[in-house]
């Protein structure tokens, strides 16, 4: 037989034109794909280069700040609780009431002790004045006694007098200066309780006034006020609770005394400076809310270092693990009105790296106090007024120094 011939459609022959097409469209989506990374690795460099390596970030930051334990000085009982949680109070402001009545009796113990330790001291100066008319009234006696012993002497070389009556005028001059002797130890010994004083300057009340001032600042100390300004966290203190001296009542947070401690990685400090900028945010605001700092310190220990079990890395089975160090950032006060922060808050970092000149540790120690308080330096200015008062009161005429400094000299 003949075979026969096979026939084909069109629609069964391959295209070479939509070959050409599927290559083409696959070279062109290699050339995107590769000019994307090429882009994608250029921008990434770039952004290294240029923005990523000056800046160090971290989100192992929290919100701290001072927290100043108000305690009692002095035990006592609760009156009164003037401040609780959330309480915005001002510096000096009164806070907690203690019982007075036990200070006042001090305090009116301590003015009458003041009151008659000058009334003594002034009988001690009394006393040197007596003593010292009497030494002169002894010398002369001493002196004319004297002279009648040598008179006699004379008298009886020449048989004037007898020898009895001589005797007797020896034994009058003997008890003479025997009277004068004795009323000069008399005098040295009150002179030495008064010698080169006055009467602010006694010691006995120097003693007296320093009981008074104590008993004074007692009698203040019940009254508990705030040491600085700030909100009121943590109170504990309950009316009617006696409370030892020391006793923890509540704490105050100030809210100007707030700064970020931020812990780095270590391989991220290597270009970290003092007093190089920074930028916050919290999650209690998120992004929109901006802080502005600056690093104050760098931590001089891990927090590793400093935990109350340290780590032993002598073991065999040691791996390496990467320390973190506290640095502190000082926040600058431009948000923290609106905006107030919360200590334990959670925060993120950002150190800006451009400029390193700054310190890596401080060279020089702080000239001025860090954190400090005025509300207790007034406090013994009314007891120094009180004092002055009693003094005035009670003795008001007072001797100079001068006149009880030396002792009256004898001429035997």
């Amino acid at each position: 037989m003949a075979e026969q011939p096979i026939q084909t459609s069109a629609n069964d022959t391959p295209s070479s034109g939509q070959s050409i097409k599927k290559s083409n469209k696959r070279k062109l989506s290699f050339l995107i794909l590769l000019a994307i990374i090429i882009i994608g690795g250029v921008g990434s460099y770039l952004y290294y280069a240029l923005y990523s390596r000056y800046y160090e970030e971290t989100d192992n930051a929290y919100v701290n700040g001072n927290l100043i334990v108000v305690t009692p000085q002095i035990s006592g009982i609760v009156t009164e609780v003037v401040a609780d949680e959330g309480d915005y109070v001002l510096q000096g402001q009164t806070m907690v009431l203690l019982d007075p009545h036990d200070t006042e009796i001090a305090l009116q113990n301590a003015e009458a002790s003041l009151a008659q330790a000058v009334r003594q001291v002034r009988g001690l100066y009394s006393n040197v004045d007596s003593y010292r008319a009497q030494v002169e009234m002894k010398q002369v006696a001493y002196a004319q006694a004297t002279d009648d012993y040598n008179r006699r002497q004379k008298l009886s070389a020449s048989g004037a007098i007898s020898q009895e009556d001589l005797l007797h005028y020896r034994d009058t001059q003997r008890s003479a200066k025997n009277d004068l002797i004795a009323a000069q130890k008399e005098l040295a010994t009150n002179i030495a309780l008064v010698d080169d004083t006055i009467i602010e300057s006694h010691p006995e009340i120097k003693a007296a006034i320093a009981q008074l001032r104590q008993s004074y600042l007692n009698n203040q100390r019940t009254t508990i006020v705030a040491p600085v300004s700030g909100y009121v966290a943590k109170r504990v203190v309950q009316v009617g609770s006696h409370i030892p001296s020391g006793t923890s009542m509540m704490a105050i947070v100030p809210k100007d005394q707030i700064w970020i401690d931020a812990n780095f990685k270590e391989n991220q400090m290597q270009e970290m400076r003092i007093g190089q900028p920074a930028t916050i945010t919290v999650d209690l605001y998120g992004d929109k809310v901006k802080y502005r700092g600056k690093i104050e310190s760098l931590g001089m220990g891990t927090g590793s270092a400093f935990a109350l079990l340290p780590a032993q890395n002598a073991s065999g089975n040691w791996i390496k693990i990467v320390q973190r160090l506290p640095v502190r950032i000082q926040l600058d006060g431009d948000n923290l009105d609106k905006y107030p922060l919360r200590i334990g808050l959670s925060s993120v970092v950002s150190i800006d790296l451009h400029d390193t000149d700054g310190l890596l540790l401080p060279n020089a120690p702080t000239g001025k106090p860090r954190f400090s308080t005025n509300v207790y330096q007034d406090q013994m200015v009314k007891a120094d007024q009180l004092v002055e008062s009693i003094l005035h009161d009670n003795g008001s005429n007072r001797p100079d120094a001068a006149q009880t400094k030396n002792v009256t000299g004898m001429n035997q």
